[in-house]
């Protein structure tokens, strides 16, 4: 237990105020009680709870925010200020990650493979968009993780009310060409590709959308993924690179294709991924050995190589 010890006192930050506050409620209780079992000095700490002035308490922080005000960069600038070391990606990465059009953007400068998209509204010309994108697409707020918003469009006719459900979340909305084929993801761990996991959702979901990430136990999760041995390696390659390319850091994970040609396509990254029974991050640790309660430990311990 005297190891736990070098962590001193530190915030596990979770829940706030995005629209995935539900899924970070469930993710950070889960670590909590992980760095409690671990023999850490955590505690519980919610930002829409509590000031953040209160983190001056406290000698390291574990993120678990996720979505808006968690993973786009303002909570690691309000450590940066207080000197607080703090688990993942810095704020600019942060803050590139959460943005899915400046990803993409960045992803495309560096000639990394990523799906053509175009940003629109209501009063965009659909004719237009669908003939540089084809149908079917997929409809997405660009500043919103855990598929909040998303809609598979595939007449022109379903445009309009995917898009209205969209700016529901984000004044910002994208169409991205739909690729048919295979999903995979990508955790990372110390900046290293972990295992590759398939996600096959079941034959009555159209994508891994929110209700299938959370809620649906029969989505089935390939571990091995079912590539080729120098396909999952290509692959893992690939991810890092894109990893790396927007500043992420440390942990976090890539959402990619494989269309039915054989070619990978970048979806997002995820910079502060879920930490729930359903989660990927745990799912591909475990297939290298670690625990639950040793993936937050390790996650955890990235902090103490930070300058305070």
């Amino acid at each position: 237990m005297s190891n736990a010890a070098k962590f001193g006192k530190v915030a596990v930050l979770f829940g706030g105020k995005s629209a995935e506050r539900a899924v970070s409620l469930d993710s950070g209780q889960a670590v909590l009680e992980a760095l409690l079992r671990s023999g850490v000095q955590a505690e519980a700490f919610d930002p829409q709870e509590r000031s953040v002035t209160e983190l001056v308490g406290y000698d390291r922080a574990f993120i678990v925010l996720h979505g808006r005000g968690g993973e786009d960069g303002q909570i690691q600038g309000v450590l940066e200020w207080l000197n607080l070391p703090y688990t993942g990606t810095g704020v600019q990465g942060s803050a590139i990650g959460m943005d899915k059009v400046k990803t993409k953007q960045i992803w495309q400068g560096s000639d990394l493979p990523t799906a053509p998209y175009r940003i629109i509204t209501k009063d965009s010309d659909l004719d237009s968009v669908i003939a540089d994108l084809g149908l079917p697409v997929i409809i997405k707020p660009v500043h919103e993780g855990s598929s909040v918003g998303m809609s598979k469009v595939e007449k022109a006719e379903d445009f309009a009310a995917a898009i209205e459900k969209a700016t529901h979340h984000d004044a910002i909305v994208m169409a991205e060409k739909w690729i048919t084929g295979r999903e995979f993801t990508i955790s990372f761990l110390n900046g290293q590709p972990l295992p590759v996991i398939r996600l096959q959702p079941p034959a009555d979901v159209a994508f891994y959308d929110y209700e299938a990430k959370y809620q649906r136990n029969d989505v089935e999760y390939g571990i091995p993924c079912g590539l080729s041995e120098d396909e999952e390696k290509s692959l893992q390659a690939l991810c890092l690179r894109a990893f790396q390319a927007v500043g992420a850091e440390g942990w976090g994970r890539i959402d990619a294709m494989q269309d039915e040609q054989g070619n990978f396509w970048l979806l997002e990254v995820n910079t502060v991924p879920g930490m729930t029974s359903h989660s990927l991050v745990p799912k591909a640790a475990q297939a290298v050995g670690y625990s639950f309660d040793q993936l937050c430990v390790a996650i955890l311990e990235q902090t103490l190589t930070q300058s305070a």
